[in-house]
Formats: C-alpha cells, structure tokens, sequence
C-alpha cells in the first residue's frame, strides 16, 4: 500500500489517493506498437502511480477494465520482455519510445524490472531509444544506456516550485531528484532533454536549474482537461488561460537559447 501525502499551497489542500494501489499482473498480447511521436513505442505497465492530475493518458483507462481512478491501479505486462525479443526480429529497426502511456520507472519496477529488461534487448539488437520518465530510478539502468545506440533519456519537469508539484503531480517524485538526474546521465554524454508539459506555475525556476545539464527543452501548454477543477479550487485559474501559456512559454524560449540549449515550442 502507499500512504497518501498531502499537500498545501495557498490555502489548498489535496489528499492524492485515497485508496491502496490496486496491482494486476497481465498477459499482454503485443509490447512493440507504432507511435505518433517515434517509430515505436514499448510501454510496460498500463497505468500509473505517479497520479499526476493532468495526465493525458488518463484516456487509457476506458481500455482496462477498472472502476478505479487513473492514477489508482498499474496493470503489469509481465510478459514483456519475451514478446519484445521476438517481436524485433520481425520489424525495421526504429527508434523506440519508453514510455507512450505510462511512466517506465514508476515504483513497481523496482519490483518488476520489465522496463530494464526491455531496454537490455534493445540495446543488445542496436535500436536506438528515447527514455521518458519523471522517476531518478533510471539511474539504476544508466549501464545500459551508455552502450545503447543513440540513446537519449528525457525527464518531464513541469515546474520548479515542489509545492506545486504536489498538488498536479501527487505521486511522482520531487523536483530536485530529477534535475540531479538529468545531471548524472548528461554527464555520462547520454543525450538529455526536459519537457516542461504541461507548462505549471513556477516553471520560470527552470532556467537556471537545467542548464548545464539538458541538450533540448520541449514545451508545450495544458491539451486536456482533467485538471481543470484542480485548477479551480487551487486558486490558480490564470494559470490554465493562454497568456499565462504564451507568456511563459516566450520567456523560457528565450531564457534557454540565451543559455546554449534548444528549444521546440509545441503550442
């Protein structure tokens, strides 16, 4: 079970779950499926515990069956690894995305360790990677990252400020365990990037905590609205409106060019 932490920020306060993980091993019938973002994509688990309340993949759960709230249950591929190995053999190579649906180093993979297991036979076939996760666990697999073909791993940071983390982002990880991070794969020679998506209060706090430390920055705003009422009764409406978007999207585009560090604006 994990305990429920709450936050505060403001005069709000927010219990994130408040009922135990509800964990399910599966047989999945595929692992290898195609992406609007990369050629592949392999997600281990379906669903999540980092609980983040914007999250766009919340859509996934019409799929699994479940009566409880996104963010409440993680669904474990346990056959993943097998169906990986022979699924590569069939297919052109192309670079894989790790994850599309779900974070690849959430906490159960400390017990599953699908995910590493997945990014090994990758590496041993040469498919380049992109890795996509909010959790430092990654670390545990920098081995194989650094003999993997073009890998590139990239953490999402939405904001600088932990104390809003908490409240959109219940169950992930504080906001300086991913920038240190960043800062040891980067100083490895992976390829690194942070995407700040969806852009939260206090993002501007990102300028200084990720240079040195990131090749690429993406950005891009709120697209859907599951945390439209966390919004609401946080107080911080304005920051769900397109001049807050607009604006802090200018100011950390200019921010990170003037600091030797790409950007690609989404929105």
């Amino acid at each position: 079970m994990i305990t429920p932490r709450k936050a505060t920020f403001e005069g709000f306060s927010f219990s994130p779950r408040e009922n135990p993980m509800i964990i399910k091993e599966i047989q999945a019938k595929a692992i290898l499926s195609k992406s609007q973002v990369y050629d592949y994509a392999v997600n281990p688990y379906v669903g999540c515990s980092h609980s983040c309340r914007y999250c766009y993949a919340a859509f996934m759960k019409r799929f699994t069956g479940h009566a409880e709230r996104w963010g409440e249950f993680v669904d474990v591929k346990i056959n993943a690894p097998e169906l990986l190995a022979k699924e590569i053999g069939r297919k052109p190579v192309g670079r894989v995305w790790v994850s599309g649906v779900c974070d690849p180093y959430q906490p159960i993979e400390q017990k599953y360790r699908l995910t590493g297991a997945c990014l090994a036979i990758l590496g041993e076939k040469g498919w380049p990677v992109t890795v996509q996760t909010k959790s430092a666990f990654v670390l545990r697999d920098i081995g194989i990252l650094e003999q993997a073909k073009e890998a590139e791993v990239g953490f999402t940071i939405t904001t600088a400020d932990d104390r809003v983390r908490t409240i959109f982002e219940p169950g992930a990880p504080p906001i300086d365990e991913r920038i240190n991070a960043l800062e040891r794969l980067h100083a490895k020679g992976i390829r690194t990037f942070a995407m700040i998506a969806p852009l939260l209060p206090g993002a501007e706090g990102l300028l200084d905590l990720l240079a040195g430390k990131v090749d690429t920055v993406l950005i891009d705003r709120l697209n859907y609205h599951y945390a439209d009422r966390i919004y609401r009764e946080a107080g911080m409406g304005w920051a769900n409106e397109d001049r807050f978007f607009i604006g802090q999207r200018d100011a950390l585009a200019g921010g990170f060019e003037g600091r030797g560090i790409s950007v690609q604006a989404l929105f």
